[in-house]
């Protein structure tokens, strides 16, 4: 039984959602970022954290991967070509795609106001769409970023796409990017984890 620790509306969404990709048996205890509970196993204050046995690992990617390798799925073996492909779409993931949202975010309701900066946004918005520019290229024809399979780097690119189109309301122009993140959010695990994540309010 895993526990995963972070309210379901943050990045813990993703572990979550692949927590029902591998059918994993879990509870979550729905602690906000920032607050003492939270610290208490992170001293960061970020969430998510997951609960495994004694041991706590931390960042939404590294517990993705984890449960990708230690399950058998959603990822290539370690030490192979196609593994380095995956990483590599990951760390596309995180770099490009997800990093203009959570600057953005930050200049727009995270730091204090007087810190906040218009243009910072507009750039992040500008950077975010190069990015996606660049996905639709590097996808191409394929049905999932590794061809065929759905992976771990699809589930963080189907959040990343929930937190531009709903939280930051950013339009996606490229049909196929956008066709893209319709299959990945098809999923029947993608759909449960909805339906968990609704449930805390």
């Amino acid at each position: 039984m895993y526990k995963l620790i972070g309210y379901p509306k943050t990045r813990a969404f993703r572990v979550l959602w692949m927590l029902e990709e591998i059918g994993a048996d879990y509870e979550i205890d729905p602690v906000m970022p920032r607050s003492e509970e939270c610290k208490a196993f992170n001293p960061s204050g970020k969430v998510p954290v997951l609960q495994v046995g004694e041991d706590n690992i931390l960042d939404s990617v590294a517990i993705c991967q984890f449960l990708g390798d230690k399950h058998g799925k959603l990822t290539y073996p370690a030490g192979s070509i196609a593994r380095a492909k995956q990483d590599s779409f990951t760390q596309f993931a995180m770099d490009d795609i997800e990093s203009p949202l959570w600057f953005n975010a930050k200049n727009t309701f995270v730091l204090p106001e007087e810190l906040r900066s218009e243009t910072a946004q507009k750039a992040c918005r500008y950077d975010f769409d190069r990015a996606i520019d660049v996905l639709g290229e590097r996808l191409g024809h394929n049905t999932f970023l590794m061809g065929d399979e759905f992976t771990v780097p699809d589930l963080l690119m189907g959040h990343c796409a929930n937190w531009a189109q709903i939280g930051a309301g950013w339009e996606i122009a490229d049909g196929s990017v956008l066709a893209y993140f319709d299959r990945v959010r098809s999923r029947p695990a993608y759909r449960r984890a909805i339906e968990v994540r609704d449930s805390f309010g």
